[in-house]
């Protein structure tokens, strides 16, 4: 548990806070079997900065290795009004957007989607972002911690306008893989290019146990606890398994599974 401060004081379910402490993130280290994979929960009672994320294309061309994030949210819990800011109202470009970030108009040019618990959101890299307050979420990423900040309330934190404006995108976000998840049945949620995502409920069908074919995968209990390699793992937990086979999943229990795609 990480604590923030724009972190919250109650956690939802299944987690207990800590008296006295704001947790902002609940970090799961990616083991070192996959780790092109970051898992963590994130609880805000502040906005959290506008920022924007480069491809693996862009940090190869910068000499940086292969780093870039793509990411998505699946929202758990979420205070009436919460909303989450991806992309813009209309088109914008660099230097608008440099002049907007540097003013804090930026906030207001872009699209912000009010939510509830079960709206899932793919971030495509080089997407500026903005997570609300009030928004209780499982975010699964490439494991990368390149972030560029482009706008942050105020808060006396670096910015990266240089960085962030090459590479984000000044434009609409209308991403397919949007959608509300209901809240039973299996549902896979991302299929490439970088990662498979499915929320299961329950066993798993043939058709998902296909599609993570023999490679490692993590696991997230969101409601019941489930079983890897016969050892339980309980909900709020995050665990690695070394293929489809070895994870057991009771009737009724609902979570994600999570594979990098080499």
């Amino acid at each position: 548990m990480v604590e923030k401060p724009w972190g919250k004081d109650r956690l939802p379910p299944p987690f207990e806070t800590p008296a006295g402490q704001r947790i902002g993130e609940v970090w799961f280290e990616p083991p070192a079997a996959l780790s092109q994979l970051l898992i963590k929960y994130i609880f805000t009672s502040e906005k959290l900065s506008v920022q924007v994320h480069p491809s693996d294309a862009q940090t190869l061309q910068a000499g940086l290795g292969k780093q870039g994030k793509e990411e998505c949210w699946l929202v758990i819990a979420a205070d009436e009004g919460a909303m989450l800011g991806i992309g813009f109202d209309r088109a914008v470009d660099a230097r608008h957007m440099r002049r907007a970030a540097c003013d804090g108009a930026i906030e207001g040019l872009m699209t912000w989607f009010p939510v509830k618990a079960g709206d899932f959101f793919y971030i495509p890299a080089n997407t500026v972002h903005a997570i609300g307050a009030g928004v209780s979420l499982i975010e699964v990423q490439q494991n990368s911690d390149i972030t560029y900040r482009l706008y942050d309330y105020g808060r006396p934190r670096e910015l990266h306008l240089d960085d962030g404006i090459a590479v984000a995108r000044g434009e609409p976000y209308d991403d397919p893989r949007r959608r509300h998840v209901s809240d039973r049945g299996e549902i896979t949620l991302v299929d490439g290019p970088l990662f498979r995502l499915v929320r299961y409920d329950g066993p798993l069908s043939d058709e998902a146990q296909a599609l993570f074919g023999s490679g490692g995968l993590l696991v997230v209990p969101i409601d019941l606890a489930v079983a890897v390699d016969g050892a339980p793992v309980s909900a709020g937990a995050c665990e690695l398994a070394v293929s489809v086979g070895r994870l057991a999943i009771p009737r009724g229990a609902r979570g994600l599974i999570a594979q990098p795609i080499s």
